[in-house]
């Protein structure tokens, strides 16, 4: 695959645990030399662009990998029954404080404003009031990866500019719109994938949400690929599959990089890219036990497993 043009972004979704998948995805890029001239991404697509904006090299990669395999649940989403109590009282509303969110969005950024990151790195959060997309080029960096990530009745808003802001992914999963009117002619889509292998639904209600939501993103990814390919040059890394890991799992991140960076290397190595990139991303499940288990109930994606 050849060095992107002038005007390449990369554009990576949300998808809470399942952003490990976007760390073998940015390793296999940066060591086939595929680096963006700026980066744009929503919810955990924002940390790990906002890191990569900081460092776009194999020791930036290498630092954001070392803090995903020691990711604990509790690193992200410390709930605590108090909260929980509080919350359901309508006493606060949220379940979660972000303090432990906070500290480590700080400890992985290798900057403290937006703009003095080494390519430009562009945060896309949601408006709480009109639900419209707010995309933040400058100022706090650690307040805009907040806003950026505040998952609805789990994080409080938080104010920017007299504007409470939520989670990116809301407005925007993917925000292919912001790129575009950022400047992108090229497009290095880096989805995180849907949880198209799991034997049984998630059981908690977060976890139950979060799926949810990384179902509705997929669908959303889908029409602005239609919306888009037209106006750009779209290159959608694929992603995993088959994948029996939800959004709230974060015990398998190490295995989610090491499958990622391997599929995605071997996906460069191949040349070109596909041009219709769907076939990763529609709708479909895989069988978990028999003589077909893994396989996919969709056609397009039978027998694949990257």
């Amino acid at each position: 695959m050849s060095t992107p043009a002038p005007g390449t972004a990369f554009v990576l979704a949300g998808g809470g645990s399942l952003g490990a998948v976007q760390v073998g995805m940015l390793k296999a890029l940066a060591e086939a030399g595929i680096t963006p001239d700026f980066v744009v991404g929503a919810s955990v697509g924002a940390l790990n662009g906002a890191c990569h904006a900081g460092a776009p090299d194999g020791r930036g990669v290498a630092r954001l990998d070392a803090i995903w395999r020691g990711l604990r649940r509790a690193d992200v989403f410390p709930l605590t029954l108090g909260g929980s109590l509080l919350c359901a009282l309508g006493r606060r509303d949220h379940v979660a404080r972000p303090r432990h969110l906070r500290a480590l969005i700080r400890a992985g950024l290798a900057f403290r404003r937006l703009e003095e990151s080494r390519i430009p790195c562009h945060v896309v959060a949601t408006d709480v009031l009109d639900g419209t997309e707010v995309v933040l080029s400058s100022g706090d960096a650690v307040d805009a990866l907040q806003a950026s990530t505040a998952l609805p009745g789990v994080f409080p808003p938080v104010e920017i500019g007299g504007r409470a802001l939520m989670d990116g992914g809301i407005s925007s999963n993917t925000p292919l719109a912001a790129a575009l009117s950022l400047g992108a002619r090229r497009m290095f889509v880096l989805p995180t994938g849907s949880s198209c292998a799991l034997g049984s639904p998630p059981r908690s209600a977060l976890a139950m949400a979060l799926h949810a939501l990384n179902l509705l993103a997929m669908r959303q990814l889908l029409a602005d690929i239609d919306r888009f390919a037209d106006r750009c040059e779209l290159v959608v890394v694929p992603p995993l599959c088959p994948l029996e890991v939800h959004a709230y799992d974060f015990s398998r991140s190490a295995t989610l990089i090491d499958r990622a960076f391997a599929a995605t290397r071997e996906w460069l190595a191949a040349g070109p890219p596909r041009r219709d990139p769907r076939w990763a991303l529609l709708p479909h499940r895989h069988a978990r036990a028999g003589p077909t288990a893994g396989r996919s109930s969709h056609p397009l994606h039978r027998d694949k497993a990257i």
